[in-house]
């Protein structure tokens, strides 16, 4: 390992096994201006922190401090970093959420392929900057009414690209959202129960505080608090109600309800702990305020025992931990990198993929090149296509096979695409328009109903949809003045294709 720092710490807890079967993962995260890295390593359900680390440090030092932590630096291309050798390790490096702008949203339980549409409409009216600069990912939930949950987290796309650049020397194999990798923490060594349901997992900091909301086991909503621990211990002792722990309390309450809690009270706020008084007075604080609060410490017995690990050490680096943890299983993340970071070993995957796409592109070339030839050879004696047609079918086979296609470009022509017509409306509206429902069904005209900043902005988009193929007669049915706002709520109804259209159904389609 490289020498450390003067001002970096380091704990061996356990050794490194080079033994079939154990994987290990080694995860790098960065908090309140400190750079914490582990390494967990796994087989058959036992787990070991074999070592950790950390650093005063931003992620402009993530690079030196995976140096610290032995790992292999520009590399290239052809070797792979973050998935280690043969496999048995694997590299997590995690980004800061509080720079993620987490949404829950409900949308039509249509088919999965055709739900991201819907998302980016809906979502693209909630951020506060143009589609071009923010990144989006999400992940579908649980259905309840026909509709069916979805978290999305947006950040600045500048932004993690930076952060790509500051951890692409080391190559790791993931890029996770550091809030996952606290619910995946409480779950494993906080006691987190899965089969209480819903819960809030909050995770204090030293100056502010991060709420997950966990549904079916995964994290689902997100919000910060911007009252850490340091605040809430200052001028008070343990248990000790002050001024702090009061607006804090209702603070979480708060967000809980953005969460979609009518009730917060009810559901179960689990605080991670490190076991000493001073959590303890805290979640006494959220209990006083009529918070279903509990204290979650570490719990010791999850880990194997020879490397010896405290329990203020595990709390310390919960974050990597959890980091870890997920590095170590194939789950579902939410990746705000996908289109903006590929791992070395992907990479190499892509560019060999890609080649033998390239082949198959330069053989079905050679191949449509041999058949134009040998049809122009062919061509060449009079008659030769009238001859191999008859050879092969009548003239009635030849005239009903015609038909055939034509009905089927006929029928293709006219089929209803509800993606298009999402990303007609997405694409013609601005940011003044807020859209608060869209109805699609054959025989009627579309319909949107929303809330907009301006009439102006409101004949734009009428204009606009009108340019697009396929769409008629938009009209504006009512824009009328919210009484208890700013903004006029609408209605705009437009045809599309004959899908919209009465009694212009395509006839004698059977068999096709």
């Amino acid at each position: 390992m490289h020498d450390e720092k003067p001002n970096a710490k380091s704990v061996k807890l356990a050794p490194d096994r080079n033994i079939r079967g154990w994987r290990t993962a080694v995860a790098i995260s960065q908090e309140a201006g400190r750079l914490n890295a582990v390494a967990v390593q796994r087989q058959a359900g036992k787990f070991e922190i074999l070592w950790a680390k950390s650093c005063e440090g931003n992620q402009s030092k993530l690079g030196s401090f995976a140096a610290e932590c032995g790992l292999p630096i520009d590399q290239p291309p052809n070797v792979s970093v973050g998935g280690g050798i043969d496999g048995d390790r694997v590299v997590v490096a995690g980004f800061n959420s509080a720079a993620v702008a987490f949404y829950r949203l409900w949308v039509p339980a249509i088919k999965e392929k055709d739900i991201e549409a819907v998302v980016r409409l809906q979502a693209e009216t909630l951020l506060p900057l143009s589609a071009e600069q923010v990144e989006l990912t999400w992940r579908l939930g649980r259905t309840r009414d026909g509709e069916v949950a979805v978290t999305v987290a947006a950040a600045r796309k500048e932004r993690l690209q930076e952060f790509v650049e500051n951890v692409r020397g080391f190559g790791p194999a993931k890029i996770l959202l550091d809030y996952e990798g606290i619910v995946k923490a409480w779950q494993t060594f906080f006691g987190g129960d899965l089969n209480e349901g819903d819960a809030a997992v909050v995770n204090m900091g030293a100056r502010s505080t991060q709420v997950c909301l966990v549904e079916d086991g995964r994290l689902s909503n997100a919000a910060v608090v911007d009252i850490g621990a340091d605040e809430l211990l200052e001028g008070g002792g343990a248990g000790e109600q002050t001024e702090a722990t009061e607006g804090f309390a209702r603070d979480v309450a708060s967000v809980l309800k953005l969460f979609g809690c009518a009730e917060p009270g009810e559901l179960p706020v689990f605080v991670l702990s490190d076991g000493g008084d001073a959590m303890e007075g805290i979640v006494s604080s959220l209990k006083s305020a009529g918070l279903d609060a509990r204290e979650s410490p570490p719990l010791l017995e999850q880990l194997q025992a020879e490397g010896g690990i405290s329990a203020e050490e595990l709390y310390g680096y919960r974050v990597p931990i959890g980091l870890a943890m997920m590095g170590l299983e194939a789950g579902t993340e939410l990746n705000l990198f996908e289109q903006l970071y590929r791992p070395f070993k992907e990479e190499e995957k892509k560019h060999w993929a890609y080649s033998l796409k390239a082949a198959g592109a330069i053989a079905a070339v050679t191949l449509a090149l041999l058949v134009i030839v040998s049809y122009a050879v062919d061509a060449a004696s009079p008659g030769a296509i009238e001859k191999r047609l008859k050879a092969a079918v009548s003239d009635a086979d030849i005239s009903a096979l015609v038909q055939r296609q034509k009905l089927i470009k006929t029928v293709a022509a006219e089929r209803p695409d509800l993606l298009e017509v999402l990303n007609y409306i997405s694409s013609s509206g601005s940011k003044g328009i807020l859209l608060d429902s869209v109805q699609f069904k054959k025989g009627q005209a579309v319909s949107i109903t929303g809330q907009v900043d301006n009439p102006d902005l409101l004949y734009k988009f009428q204009e606009s949809l009108l340019t697009k193929k396929g769409v008629k007669e938009v009209e504006i049915q009512n824009a009328a003045k919210d009484p208890k706002g700013d903004k006029f709520k609408f209605t705009i109804t437009f045809h599309y294709k004959n899908f919209t259209k009465k009694g212009t159904g395509i006839s004698g389609i059977s068999g096709i």
